[in-house]
């Protein structure tokens, strides 16, 4: 059990809530939101030998939150990205845990882009492109 499903069981005022429109996983677990574990995902592609991984996915059906996923999975960052899936599936895979936190990320999305204005997607593009390889030089 997660920290969430806890805490609502031990306070029955506290409801969670089904999360529309919500596609990005940290905001989705540390929210009080019913979530769907996808997290066995991150097993799935790990133990694939494949070198490309293409994950079709109708629209309106979870693309972006199971990218998010991976990138908090896999992102070197100063938090602990293990604490983000306490209680998940993934988590009684100590062999898949050990990656956890463990690369650098390059999340780039063409979510944000606004693609009804054409003159300034390529530009808008550019800049997210700018903004990943800024973060990769840091590292």
């Amino acid at each position: 059990m997660n920290n969430m499903t806890l805490l609502s069981e031990l306070n029955p005022s506290i409801r969670k809530r089904i999360p529309i429109g919500e596609s990005d996983f940290k905001n989705l677990i540390e929210g009080n939101n019913y979530y769907v574990d996808k997290s066995l995902l991150i097993k799935e592609i790990i133990e694939d030998d494949s070198l490309v991984i293409l994950l079709p996915r109708p629209r309106r059906f979870g693309k972006t939150l199971n990218m998010t996923m991976l990138k908090y999975f896999f992102e070197a960052s100063d938090e602990a990205c293990s604490r983000l899936f306490l209680g998940l599936a993934i988590e009684k895979h100590p062999e898949i845990m050990k990656y956890c936190g463990m690369y650098p990320v390059i999340y780039l999305t063409l979510k944000i882009l606004n693609i009804l204005n054409g003159k300034t997607l390529f530009q808008d593009f550019k800049i997210s492109l700018l903004n990943c390889i800024i973060i990769i030089l840091s590292l």
